[in-house]
């Protein structure tokens, strides 16, 4: 007798902005699909990447774990313990299959995937499925998938050299078809689809590259306690963190990597719509983290700020679930959240090691019991020597930098661009107090000496924790 139960798609691009949207509210970038889910199923206007960065960022939604407790706060290699989200759906008799990227640290069969067509991204350097692809098809492998010469993390852009059926975001889209042609029925899936845009390198196809050259686009915002240059700066190492270059080089970054997810948008169309995707399925739509893009003089990610660790988030159900729809939920929530609420859509019982929570009740009821606030954190950044910490409830953001022995605290209700650091303003001395007391109580015990359990501590080194090429 077939088994009934859902289906899941978990689609996960990497690097994407949480305003990055359509239906976010974006002046320019066009997310046709991606926002008819939104608006059709569940959206998070309030979703954060607790450790914005690759590998930290994806351990923790396999595993329901904070990223303190799954065990690396920077990109890395660890092993990963605990019960996983496609290990306990693969016991639980779903069929589980990975398309592209990881990044786990563990590979996708030794997480728990049955099987996986995996690829973590285009470069040269690895007999992945993707490159494989390129050689079974005649591209002069393994060199051409990074013969446009651009950076894994930067800001110089170009459009796609190669023919769009091989860009990584078609290969993606086609090995996720190929997958629900040819499933079995009688078996519910998990299907993770995972591209590696819109994280560099920056190559979008032509079409999409060119429209929005096409268009104004919005330049960055800077906030006086951001500044850095003071004007456009030329020879800066093309993967730098902090930036500010020419305003057409500025524009053309942008392009692109608006250009990447209106792309990854219409490959997505591929494999939701209805002809494709059978109707018993939940779709979800999210990012590991966001990208800077030049606003406050950053690019890449690893930030406490809201490009770097707000992220979408999107549910879609299937009618017959009689889960609410056609909503937004502003309540903080974040990607270990994930891991359960996939299990309990399943039917499979959510194990002790998992710090995050259900979302289904906050789906029925946005007024049930929820989270006062989230805690994030990053093991090393660079100019900041031990990283970063924040607290938000996604309407204000209490920041600590403790290799600067600098605190933030931002209204994101009245100010959402951060640009006003409220940190030494009197009126809200009080109110920074209790959040400083939080992050204490956050960090009292931990090792690396954070704090005395009365006052947050300077640290004058990097914090444990070995940071890899992202």
């Amino acid at each position: 007798m077939p088994d009934t139960r859902p289906n899941i798609v978990l689609i996960t691009t990497d690097q994407h902005r949480g305003d990055c949207l359509g239906i976010e509210g974006h002046p320019v970038l066009q997310t046709p699909y991606l926002d008819w889910i939104g608006a059709s199923g569940v959206r998070f206007s309030r979703a954060y990447s607790a450790c914005p960065v690759c590998v930290p960022a994806r351990r923790t939604m396999m595993t329901g774990r904070r990223p303190v407790n799954q065990g690396l706060l920077m990109n890395g290699n660890a092993p990963l313990t605990g019960p996983t989200l496609p290990d306990m759906l693969t016991e639980a008799g779903y069929r589980t299959h990975l398309v592209a990227k990881g990044h786990f640290g563990p590979s996708p069969t030794e997480i728990g995937f049955e099987t996986a067509c995996w690829a973590d991204g285009p470069r040269a350097g690895g007999d992945n499925a993707y490159q494989q692809f390129l050689k079974d098809n005649g591209v002069d492998w393994p060199r051409a998938s990074d013969a446009h010469g651009m950076p894994s993390n930067g800001y110089p852009v170009r459009s796609w050299h190669l023919d769009e059926r091989f860009h990584f975001t078609n290969w993606c889209a086609d090995e996720a078809v190929r997958f629900l042609e040819v499933h079995d029925t009688d078996r519910p899936f998990f299907l993770s689809v995972n591209f590696l845009h819109p994280h560099q390198p920056h190559t979008p196809p032509a079409f999409y590259y060119d429209r929005y050259m096409a268009m104004e686009l919005p330049e960055p915002y800077v906030g006086d306690w951001a500044r850095v240059f003071d004007g456009p700066v030329r020879g800066l190492n093309p993967e730098c963190w902090r930036m500010c270059v020419d305003e057409p080089v500025i524009k053309q970054m942008r392009a692109a990597y608006y250009g990447c997810i209106n792309h990854i948008d219409n490959q997505i169309a591929r494999f939701i719509l209805r002809y494709v995707l059978p109707p018993n399925t939940v779709v979800v739509f999210t990012s590991d983290h966001g990208e800077m893009l030049g606003d406050h003089q950053w690019i890449r990610k690893r930030n406490p700020y809201e490009p770097s660790a707000r992220i979408p988030m999107l549910w879609r159900f299937p009618d017959d679930m009689g889960v609410p729809q056609e909503h937004v939920i502003d309540r903080p929530v974040e990607l270990m959240d994930i891991m359960p609420t996939l299990l309990e859509v399943a039917g499979v019982p959510v194990p002790d090691s998992v710090d995050g929570e259900s979302l289904l009740p906050l789906i029925q009821d946005g007024n049930t019991p929820w989270r006062e606030y989230l805690h994030g954190e990053c093991a090393e950044v660079p100019s900041t020597d031990s990283g970063m910490q924040y607290l938000t409830d996604g309407r204000c953001k209490y920041v600590w930098l403790p290799g600067q022995g600098a605190e933030q605290f931002f209204d994101l209700e009245t100010d959402p661009r951060e640009m006003t650091n409220l940190a030494d303003n009197p009126d809200y001395a009080a109110e920074i107090a209790m959040w400083r007391q939080r992050l204490i109580d956050e960090l009292e015990g931990r090792p690396e000496g954070f704090t005395d359990g009365k006052r947050l501590l300077k640290l004058d080194g990097p914090t444990p924790g070995k940071a890899i090429k992202d």
